[in-house]
């Protein structure tokens, strides 16, 4: 089981609120937050849920290849709600929220690059 994971990004400021509002619908929100001073060389957000923060954005140089990261939903309706979220935050389609049946039967997903070209994903396995 993975506990948490990471991104680097080009411009902190911009992909904190974009996740923010694109992770909104899945119950994401910031709580843990490191600015850049003198002993910490960049700025750091810890973003989760109930409480853990499990997903990390890191100032900097944006990892390549691209990350791949695909966020648990608890239905189709937050895929949905993930996908319009991102979108209306700058995010870029690709791909849709719908069934993706050559991955099981009963997977629903929807995928959004972020503005690094990262590949971000809500799923419900139904």
């Amino acid at each position: 089981m993975i506990d948490h994971t990471g991104i680097n990004v080009s411009d902190f400021s911009r992909s904190k609120k974009f996740y923010l509002a694109a992770l909104a619908p899945l119950g994401y929100e910031a709580l843990v937050e490191f600015a850049k001073t003198e002993t910490q060389p960049v700025a750091v957000a810890g973003l989760g849920e109930g409480g853990k923060p499990d997903f990390w954005l890191i100032e900097g140089t944006p990892n390549k290849p691209h990350v791949h990261v695909a966020f648990r939903a608890k239905s189709k309706a937050e895929v949905d709600a993930f996908y319009e979220a991102a979108l209306a935050a700058g995010g870029q389609d690709n791909g849709p929220p719908g069934p993706r049946p050559h991955y099981h039967a009963g997977y629903y997903g929807a995928f959004v690059s972020d503005f690094d070209g990262h590949n971000i994903e809500a799923v419900f396995h139904g």
